[in-house]
């Protein structure tokens, strides 16, 4: 079970706490089984929220490639380098999560970091499935980001990989922060019946 016993960041986004989803959001992990190890309300500074959106040319390259086939899709067609594209977008998402207290938690379960994703639903709002936090709360899109110049209203943040998950931990939380503790279905051992 250890094998598959793995940690994630989970981040509450301003638009988030300021429309009183702290405590759904929580309820859905806490349902599905994921244990909540850490969990604090804060107000990142510049420098933490840096950390988070680290100036990786990969991840920059990467947005602005997604940026780029977005625009095209409307018709647009960006100049732009990727690289400055990537740029501009972690200037705008710095700005959305540092715009008010955002809650951060630590979320521990067996395949924590593929479940939360799955919980936490797509990116893009507008395309997230019913049943996920993104598609039942909001309807944001990258359309109206990009019309509105700032980055999509998603409510949260889930970190998407392994490494992510260890990088951000460590942004947002000391180790004493993190508590290690059972919860009461953890316990429970399954046993043939037949």
């Amino acid at each position: 079970m250890k094998r598959t016993w793995e940690r994630t960041l989970v981040l509450i986004k301003p638009d988030g706490v300021q429309r009183g989803l702290v405590g759904e959001i929580i309820k859905r992990f806490e349902q599905r089984g994921l244990k909540i190890s850490a969990l604090k309300m804060v107000e990142g500074g510049e420098e933490q929220i840096g950390k988070h959106y680290a100036e990786d040319i990969g991840w920059l390259k990467s947005v602005g490639k997604k940026t780029r086939k977005s625009f095209a899709e409307k018709g647009i067609e960006m100049e732009e380098a990727d690289e400055s594209i990537g740029r501009r977008i972690r200037a705008w998402l710095m700005n959305y999560v540092s715009s008010g207290p955002v809650v951060a938690m630590v979320v521990e379960g067996n395949h924590a970091i593929e479940v939360v994703r799955k919980i936490t639903g797509a990116t893009e709002p507008r395309t997230a499935p019913a049943g996920t936090i993104r598609g039942d709360f909001s309807i944001d899109s990258y359309m109206l980001g990009d019309n509105l110049k700032r980055p999509v209203k998603n409510l949260i943040h889930a970190s998407g990989n392994k490494k992510e998950a260890e990088n951000e931990i460590h942004v947002w939380f000391s180790e004493d922060e993190i508590y290690d503790y059972e919860r009461a279905d953890e316990k429970v051992e399954f046993h043939k019946t037949w």
